[in-house]
C-alpha cells in the first residue's frame, strides 16, 4: 500500500526546515568574518607557544644583525 499525501507532505516539510536549518549553520561556519577570527586566534594560539615565540626572537636578531652589519659597512 502507498502512503497519503498528507504524510508525504509532512516529510517533504520536514525535510525542508531540516535542510534550511544546515543551509544556515553552513553559511554561519563559512562567514568570511567568523573564517578571519578562526584565523586570528589559531595564529596567536601558535604564537603563544614558547618553541615559536623563541624562534621568532631568534629570526629577529639575526634579522637585526645582518641589518646592523650592512649599514656599518
Amino acid at each position: 500500500m502507498g502512503r497519503d499525501t498528507d504524510g508525504i507532505e509532512r516529510d517533504i516539510e520536514r525535510a525542508r526546515d531540516e535542510l534550511a536549518g544546515t543551509l544556515d549553520a553552513l553559511a554561519t561556519r563559512a562567514s568570511p568574518a567568523r573564517l578571519a577570527e578562526d584565523a586570528k586566534s589559531t595564529a596567536l594560539t601558535t604564537l603563544r607557544k614558547p618553541a615559536v615565540a623563541g624562534s621568532l626572537i631568534a629570526v629577529g636578531v639575526v634579522v637585526l644583525a645582518v641589518v646592523i652589519k650592512k649599514i656599518a659597512s
